[in-house]
Formats: C-alpha cells, sequence, structure tokens
C-alpha cells in the first residue's frame, strides 16, 4: 500500500515538473529583437575604460584594456523609445592587433513581461565586422536554461557624439 502511495506520487511530481517545463518553454519567443544605445564618450557614458596596460592608451584598439558596460535596452532604434532592461558586463579587448573583444554580457530586464529575468551572452566579438555573433549561454527568471546566439549589428554610428546604436537579435533553440 505505502508503495502503491509513493508511486502515485511520484508520477503526480513528474507530470507536474514537465508540464511546467513545457509551458515554460512555450512562453519564450524563438526570436527578440532590441537595441543598445552606447556612448563612449562624455558625463553618461555607458561604456568605460576601467583598466589596461600601464603606459598604453586605453581604448577599444588596444591590448588588455577592460571596459565595463551599462547600456540601456530598448524596443526600437529610436533613442527615446521605452527601454526594457541593461545590458551590464565587461568588454576585454583580447586580440593583440585589437581586433577581438571578448564580451561577457547580462540583459538584466527591468521592464515588461521579463522583468526580474536575465540573459546572459559570453564569447568573442569580432568588432572590425558589421555583423557580429556570440553565445547565449544561460539566463535566468523566464529565460533560465535558455540557449542561443546573439547576432550584434551597428544599426548607427554618431562619432562627433561617441554614440552607437546596435541591433541585438536573440535567437533561442
Amino acid at each position: 500500500m505505502a508503495s502503491s502511495k509513493f508511486f502515485s506520487f511520484s508520477i503526480l511530481l513528474l507530470s507536474t515538473t514537465v508540464l511546467y517545463v513545457t509551458e515554460a518553454e512555450e512562453a519564450l519567443p524563438k526570436t527578440m529583437v532590441l537595441y543598445l544605445q552606447e556612448t563612449t564618450k562624455g558625463p553618461n557614458a555607458t561604456v568605460s575604460p576601467i583598466i589596461g596596460l600601464t603606459g598604453k592608451d586605453w581604448s577599444f584598439n588596444q591590448f588588455g584594456t577592460v571596459f565595463a558596460v551599462d547600456d540601456p535596452v530598448m524596443v526600437s532604434p529610436n533613442p527615446f523609445s521605452s527601454v526594457v532592461g541593461r545590458a551590464q558586463g565587461l568588454l576585454v579587448v583580447s586580440a593583440h592587433d585589437g581586433a577581438n573583444v571578448f564580451v561577457s554580457l547580462s540583459i538584466v530586464f527591468t521592464n515588461f513581461q521579463y522583468s526580474g529575468s536575465s540573459i546572459e551572452i559570453q564569447g568573442v566579438s569580432r568588432q572590425r565586422e558589421k555583423n557580429r555573433e556570440l553565445s547565449v549561454v544561460s539566463g535566468t527568471g523566464k529565460f533560465r536554461f535558455v540557449k542561443g546566439y546573439a547576432a550584434f549589428q551597428t544599426a548607427f554610428y554618431d562619432p562627433q557624439n561617441a554614440h552607437s546604436t546596435i541591433s541585438l537579435t536573440l535567437n533561442f533553440q
């Protein structure tokens, strides 16, 4: 009798878990397009060098330079569109010739249906290429255990104001 109750409870628990995981997976979009607004100079800079090689210029082309990132994430390329979160993390110029940057970035959602959730992006960005792909390695909240890739593309660049709009297309498996 006890083993029959245990078996029934185990089946109930397993079916509830499978149902929960299935519902969570169905709720996620397969593709999501967001826009990062990035400023590299001035009092409102969202990307800033924090350390580099002694005696060298701390820049996006100098090997060993480490940057902190805190870009607003928006629903459209318009810099006045709705902010849905922040892209926060680190960039490290990881190639001696400055061509590659190692990226460790969290997309932290603060608004709308994904508030409190995050997506973790990691990989090497070939910064001299217009289209760059990095790995989506995981997530939290509604994006827990998500995998896929993130495609970055510079949509707009204003060198005078050191401002870029970067299109971020997230593709989930």
